[in-house]
């Protein structure tokens, strides 16, 4: 089996590299710079341009399922040219995606795009399942919602598509928790507000071997990318200090002194979703990361 995967260098795409090669899946990967092409039989490196809508045609060889993981960073300040920057990573990608196994002969049968959980409503009591219809009206849900329905044009092409929308992902090798840990490791941890907003988080390792479910089962449509066992910003918090037997003294930082801080970004860290994994537990997905101190007790 080989796959083609965008995004294949970042978090998520190393850590689905890695057990796809532990599975003996041989992976194509699209990338933008010459110096990080591999041709090894097993890890094959192709160029591709979308501003400039260029691709190697060759990626799609021996191919049968894509998974889409590419996209600009949401956590540069959101300024309206990094916004559109954002934007575009997303849908621009998928585009230019969609073009090439439109005009040439091809063996893609599957396209497993990321999506986030950014596209639910800011909700302290909602638990989102994948059926909810309402999108967020913040910028994020606006990226999510043009990120799918690019996604979702691959259906046109008698593709199957499948959407994973993505949560708090844990991982020591980037991602948001390494920032999460900076400060409360140094006893300058703080709950975010009130600290009540819902964080529906991940294991990177989970997330990975999801995607690989999704990909080996031909699972079609959305599926939350979250772990069972949601957890509240004070919950994560105090559980990151307990772990690191570090304080926790410092009063709750304030939402507005957060906004003067980072502006409209700031809701990354007030934005509140708890959203439901059961779609993908009842096709006979299991996480090894079941609750949060078991992901803990991994990463520190």
């Amino acid at each position: 089996m080989r796959v083609l995967i965008t995004g294949a260098t970042g978090l998520i795409g190393s850590e689905i590299v890695k057990q796809c090669h532990d599975k003996g899946i041989s992976v194509n990967y699209l990338t933008t710079s010459a110096s990080k092409i591999s041709t090894k039989e097993s890890y094959r490196g192709f160029l591709w341009n979308p501003n400039t809508d260029e691709i190697d045609e060759n990626c799609l060889k021996g191919v049968d399922t894509i998974i889409h993981l590419v996209g600009a960073s949401i956590s540069k300040r959101w300024t309206a040219k990094q916004k559109q920057i954002i934007i575009d990573s997303r849908t621009k990608t998928t585009a230019l995606l969609y073009k090439t196994l439109a005009n040439n002969s091809h063996g893609v049968k599957h396209v497993v795009s990321a999506s986030a959980i950014g596209i639910y409503p800011d909700s302290l009591t909602n638990y989102y399942t994948e059926g909810e219809q309402e999108v967020s009206d913040s910028f994020l849900g606006q990226v999510v919602s043009l990120w799918e329905k690019a996604v979702d044009t691959f259906s046109n092409l008698d593709i199957t598509v499948s959407k994973v929308r993505i949560g708090l992902v844990l991982s020591n090798d980037g991602g948001a928790f390494p920032e999460l840990k900076k400060p409360i490791k140094y006893g300058l941890g703080a709950n975010m507000g009130s600290g009540e907003q819902w964080n529906s988080w991940i294991h990177i390792h989970d997330l990975a071997r999801l995607f690989l479910y999704v990909t080996q089962f031909k699972l079609e449509g959305v599926y939350n990318g979250v772990a069972p066992n949601p957890k509240t910003n004070a919950d994560i918090t105090k559980a990151i200090a307990n772990k690191l037997d570090a304080p926790l003294f410092l009063p709750n930082i304030p939402k507005f002194v957060m906004k003067l801080v980072l502006g409209e970004m700031h809701i990354l860290l007030f934005e509140s979703q708890r959203v439901c994994s059961k779609k993908i537990e009842n096709k006979g997905f299991h996480f090894k990361y079941h609750n949060l101190n078991s992901a803990l007790n991994a990463l520190l």
